[in-house]
Formats: structure tokens, C-alpha cells, sequence
């Protein structure tokens, strides 16, 4: 993926070195002070920001620290690009939140390696940022995986590696195995319904009250059975221990929370399959208008190369000197071409993010789909209720 790098330097000379520097490595950004870059940066959230030191208004270490201490900004590794080599130089610089320091006049290929550093750092840190919570988790799992909840806890675990209702109906009968109880399930999935049975094929009678009291009470008590209704589940016990109450509460306690569980995991599942509809539908638009403004934005920046070649003609060989004021007019038209032409670049760039997100999006969406092995996931069997 492309880096998107915001220059913030008060010298228009630093800023074509930049460009001459870094044109094909990544795409550009330009600020001429500290207020635009802050904005720039809080528009744009680039990957890395360079940097000056020395700038009218706020000094580079102002504006560094704003940008760590504002919540959307302070994860953009900042490398300062300053005239200063001396040591405590470096030393306020990192003080005030940069991560590198450069020196000017700099070489283009020690940029580029500075700025890959950069971002492989950046990155690293994502990573970690996601092994942490991930460790957070599991040490959570850990701590709960004994007793009734750390079973509904297990079982959630499972049900998050179910892709399919098949599979899904699998993990949940699994989990009434040690509770010797023999149920049947509805899924209300979109406009269908889905029976299984965890002994068997499930009875038409049973399928027929399921559907029937399926917009009844949440309990349904008749004889020894019991039917306990989500909207996207709904569970028939055929042997529901009515003349031990201890275990019958205990029972109507615990078995709501692994049907909340499956009616999350439902509405997930469905959302899931619109949503990869959603994204190809999308996605098809969006490589339709990329491609449009790509080539808008070539002949702009065609159009603009003409521009400045014109002016440079025009201030050679005309027979009257052009005056301040056409000068002048010249120069802002140059500016504002030059403003549409870096507004098109962060277009492109925004646009090539898009479809590499989508393209992600639908792998992880097409992952989520497919069906995982059982050895891939830990079972309910090596786990005692009571």
C-alpha cells in the first residue's frame, strides 16, 4: 500500500527537494506552517509526517507535541527535517514526541530509508497494539473456563468458528451433551426456518410447536417439555427435570445465556452474507469512478506542466515586461491549479485504500464463510458442569 506522507515546512525549496525526493515512493502532502499541517494532518491521518524545525508562528516542537497530545493524531510517527545537528536539538525533538531527526541538507535515498523505518515501525506497533488485546482475551477465557460460565464461555468461543447453521448445531448439541437433556432447535434464519435435532431427525409435532409458539412467552412450559423463544432461536427440551426444582431453575438460569449467545451469532451470520453482497456492489462502482478520476487527474496534471511551461515562456519572450499585478494573477492561478492538483492525488490515494480495503473485506468475509475443521477448535466434552 501507497504511504501517504504530509510535509509541513515553511520553504517552498524544501518542499520541491521533497517532491523530487519522494514523487514515486509515496504520495505527498504539503503544508507551509504549523496551523495547516495540524489540520492537514486531523483531514488526511497521514502515515508519517516530516517535519520543520524552525517555521513563523509555532516552532516544529509546538506543533509536535499538539499532534501527540491530540487523541486522532497521536499515533503518527513524526520525523523532524532541521538545519540543527546538535545533540540537545535531537534530544528536545524527542522530547516533544518525534520519532526520528534528520538533518538538512539530506540525501533523497537516506529519506526514503528513514521513512521506510517509519512506517515498518508504525506497523509493528499495530501488530503488538493487536497481540496485547489478544493475550487480554485469552488470559479472560482462561479465567472463566470452569464451571456453568466457562462453559457458555467455551461454547462462545466455538460459535465464533461456526460459518454455517450445520456447524453452528454441532457446537450447540455438544454443549447440552454433559447435561444429559434432549432438545431440538429452531434458527430463524432471514425468512426460513432451520430445525435440527440433537437425537435424530427432529418430529414434524416438534417442528409444529416450535413455529407455533415461536412468538410466544420467552418460557414455554408444557408436561416435561420446555421451549425458551429468542428471535433467532428458539429451543425445545424434551425432558426438562420439573420435579427437581433446584436443577429446573438452575437449568432456566443458565440455558438463556447460550441462546443469547446463538441469536447473536445468527444475526451476525446474516449480516455477514448481505454485507459481501453489499461490498461487491460497491466495489464495482467505486473502481468505475477510480477510474474516471484517474484520468481526470492525469490531465490535470498535464494541463498543469503546460501551465508553468507558458509562464515561463511568457516572462522570456514577450515584448513587455508582464507587471507585478499580472505577475501576481499568474502566480495565484498557478497556486490554485497546484491546489486542485494535490487535492486530486489524496483522491487517488483515498480511492487506492478503498479498493484495497475492499478487496481485504471480502477475503475476511469470504474466510468468515468457509466452514472450519473440527480439530481447529476445542470441544465441551473435557469439561464438567457439576
Amino acid at each position: 500500500m501507497s504511504k501517504l506522507v504530509l510535509a509541513i515546512d515553511d520553504d517552498r525549496l524544501v518542499h520541491h527537494i521533497i517532491d523530487e525526493s519522494l514523487s514515486q515512493f509515496c504520495t505527498l502532502i504539503h503544508a507551509k506552517n504549523g496551523d495547516e499541517g495540524i489540520r492537514q494532518a486531523l483531514k488526511y491521518h497521514p502515515d508519517i509526517i516530516l517535519l520543520d524545525v524552525e517555521m513563523p508562528g509555532m516552532s516544529g516542537y509546538e506543533v509536535c507535541e499538539k499532534l501527540k497530545k491530540c487523541k486522532q493524531t497521536a499515533d503518527i510517527p513524526v520525523m523532524f527535517l532541521s538545519s540543527r545537528k546538535e545533540l540537545d536539538e535531537r534530544m528536545r525533538g524527542y522530547n516533544s514526541g518525534a520519532s526520528d531527526y534528520i538533518v538538512k541538507p539530506f540525501e533523497a535515498d537516506e529519506l526514503k530509508a528513514r521513512i521506510k523505518v517509519l512506517y515498518n515501525y508504525m506497523q509493528h506497533s499495530k501488530r503488538l497494539s493487536q497481540d496485547i488485546k489478544r493475550a487480554q482475551m485469552t488470559a479472560e477465557i482462561a479465567m472463566t473456563d470452569s464451571g456453568d460460565m466457562g462453559r457458555i464461555m467455551r461454547y462462545v468461543g466455538q460459535s465464533y468458528h461456526a460459518h454455517d447453521l450445520r456447524t453452528l448445531g454441532d457446537y450447540f448439541f455438544e454443549f447440552f451433551l454433559p447435561l444429559k437433556l434432549d432438545v431440538a432447535v429452531a434458527f430463524w434464519y432471514h425468512n426460513s426456518a432451520v430445525f435440527f435435532a440433537g437425537e435424530g431427525a427432529i418430529q414434524p409435532i416438534e417442528q409444529e410447536l416450535l413455529e407455533q409458539n415461536r412468538e410466544g412467552s420467552r418460557f414455554v412450559d408444557f408436561g416435561r417439555r420446555t421451549i425458551i423463544n429468542y428471535p433467532k432461536v428458539s429451543l425445545l427440551i424434551k425432558n426438562m427435570p420439573v420435579d427437581d426444582e433446584a436443577m429446573y431453575g438452575r437449568y432456566k438460569d443458565l440455558l438463556p445465556h447460550i441462546l443469547e449467545a446463538t441469536n447473536a451469532k445468527i444475526k451476525d451470520m446474516e449480516v455477514s452474507e448481505e454485507a459481501l453482497s453489499k461490498v461487491e456492489q460497491i466495489g464495482i462502482v467505486f473502481e468505475e469512478l477510480s477510474d474516471q478520476l484517474i484520468g481526470i487527474s492525469d490531465h490535470q496534471t498535464n494541463k498543469l506542466v503546460a501551465f508553468e511551461a507558458e509562464i515561463a515562456k511568457a516572462r522570456e519572450f514577450v515584448e513587455q515586461p508582464l507587471t507585478k499585478e499580472q505577475i501576481d494573477e499568474f502566480e495565484k492561478l498557478f497556486q490554485h491549479f497546484s491546489f486542485l492538483n494535490d487535492e486530486l492525488s489524496i483522491i487517488k490515494y483515498k480511492l487506492t485504500e478503498i479498493t484495497e480495503a475492499r478487496h481485504e473485506l471480502i477475503e475476511s468475509l469470504n474466510r468468515i464463510a468457509k466452514p472450519w475443521g473440527e480439530e481447529d477448535v476445542p470441544a465441551q466434552t473435557d469439561i464438567e458442569l457439576f
